[in-house]
């Protein structure tokens, strides 16, 4: 596991100044890098006592929540995701996250709005706030591939690719 743990760890770090982060079945985050430190900054240290757990950072009124300008969206597509899984997975545990989650406030940011007609862009992106700067990005997940462990196989990495090109130069820029 010492090699599988390097590897994760090089991953995320070449990955900065990008967020990355990977986490087990339940979400709990078991290594990220400092692109998504950075998003985390100034949350309440009740949020981000160990074991974190990324579904709550994101959407608890107090976490990452406030900061989303498309929380809707992003929280439909994130309860879906977590709906799914259960599913497959038919977790009690997971089951018991989800209910929790999904009973957190949804309320809008004032003045955001939902996106009328069809939407400009290839994946619903996460549109967030960072010490005033709008940030946009589309997040991929990754598995592995036929894994011979059990704990291997419940691992997902989540990327955070820069969905604009200010995204890109705020996140190269010295400042964050």
């Amino acid at each position: 596991m010492s090699t599988l743990r390097e590897g994760l760890e090089r991953l995320l770090t070449g990955y900065e100044p990008y967020p990355a982060l990977v986490v087990d079945a339940l979400y709990n985050v078991v290594a990220a890098n400092r692109g998504i430190a950075m998003l985390l900054d100034g949350l309440p240290g009740h949020l981000l006592a160990p074991p974190l757990n990324a579904m709550r950072i994101t959407l608890h009124p107090e976490g990452l929540a406030p900061r989303i300008h498309n929380l809707a969206e992003w929280r439909g597509h994130l309860l879906a995701q977590m709906e799914r899984q259960i599913a497959l997975a038919r977790s009690a545990p997971l089951r018991a996250l989800y209910e929790e989650v999904a009973a957190y406030p949804a309320a809008r940011r004032p003045g955001d709005t939902a996106p009328a007609g069809p939407v400009p862009y290839l994946a619903l992106p996460l549109v967030i706030e960072h010490d005033g700067h709008r940030l946009s990005f589309v997040s991929s997940i990754a598995t592995f591939n036929t894994p011979m462990d059990v704990t291997v196989a419940e691992l997902a990495i989540e990327t955070l690719l820069p969905a604009d090109p200010a995204t890109v130069k705020y996140l190269r820029s010295p400042g964050p």
